[in-house]
């Protein structure tokens, strides 16, 4: 792992994502999955798990039967011909996640969305779609979190509509980027406290609040964790009593001034980002980030690039 390379590897978002685009331009990468099979079932871990959860849960408004699991559970969706295993692994060749394929391979529809064609997540899958999201040198899945998150949409959406999103991620992306001189001294300096990093988002992007305390752990190695907005006020309240507590929120919840309220009553200190909130300490804005699918894609590159500074320190 290397903080420089890190970087790179995020400012390299831009024309991976425009890569990824040109390829749901030629069709749809998963065939057709949802009408074929009576359930989906996600596995993977950390990040991966993540996006998953996100498209998960859109499959299940659309009316999908739909779940994102641990790959490390004991106890999961039985496999079997009418079932759907996607197997989501970067590297493709996480533990866990090549022993929760190895229940489902022979009874269920394998799948294998993989940053490493021909790697062991691969064998024996029914399909295998590439991430295309490059090397990433710095050791941190960052923009393969993104790429995972994209793919997995089309399920949903149809890999027309995605294209499109992915384009506009790619020109927000590159907006945050080109103007980070703007906005990053700032952040780092409001998030770099004594206890720690917060993030907070909404339930139908959670996976960015998730995305971007690991980035602060796996990277800097500060304390990070994630919350969901609504749930905040009952699990996470509390630490704004007796710590310095900052945080960085991705607003859109209906429940954000909730949380904001008593963010205000104990002058703790926030960070928006792709919004404004009341009592926020900053605020961080990008192209197209009143777009809660282009705000999906692109808002974890905030945190990642204040947890890449605070790393090269």
């Amino acid at each position: 792992m290397d903080a420089g390379l890190f970087l790179a590897d995020l400012e390299a978002k831009p024309e991976a994502l425009e890569a990824l685009a040109g390829l749901l331009d030629g069709g749809d990468p998963f065939e057709g999955l949802t009408r074929r099979f009576d359930r989906v079932v996600f596995l993977g871990m950390g990040s991966s798990r993540y996006a998953a959860g996100v498209a998960a849960q859109r499959l299940r408004a659309a009316g999908v039967d739909a779940v994102a699991e641990y790959a490390s559970a004991a106890l999961g969706t039985p496999p079997g011909p009418r079932t759907a295993a996607v197997v989501v692994s970067a590297t493709g060749g996480s533990r866990e996640t090549l022993d929760a394929l190895a229940r489902h391979r022979g009874s269920s529809f394998v799948v294998a969305l993989t940053n490493r064609p021909g790697s062991p997540v691969t064998e024996g899958a029914d399909l295998v779609v590439p991430m295309l999201a490059g090397e990433e040198r710095g050791g941190v899945a960052c923009r393969t979190f993104q790429h995972t998150l994209a793919l997995l949409l089309t399920l949903a959406e149809g890999p027309g509509a995605v294209a499109g999103l992915v384009r506009r991620a790619a020109a927000a992306t590159t907006d945050l980027l080109e103007h980070r001189r703007e906005w990053l001294v700032d952040a780092v300096r409001l998030l770099d406290g004594p206890h720690g990093v917060y993030t907070i988002a909404p339930a139908e992007r959670l996976s960015s609040a998730e995305q971007s305390a690991l980035m602060f752990r796996e990277g800097p190695r500060i304390q990070a964790d994630a919350c969901e907005t609504g749930d905040w006020a009952h699990v996470d309240v509390y630490l704004t009593k007796t710590r310095d507590y900052r945080a960085v929120l991705f607003p859109g919840s209906r429940y954000d001034e909730q949380a904001m309220e008593w963010i205000r009553m104990r002058g703790s200190r926030v960070l928006a980002v792709g919004g404004e909130v009341e009592g926020q300490a900053a605020a961080v804005r990008f192209l197209h980030d009143d777009d809660p699918d282009v705000a999906l894609l692109t808002e974890t590159l905030v945190p990642e690039l204040v947890a890449a500074t605070l790393w090269g320190r």
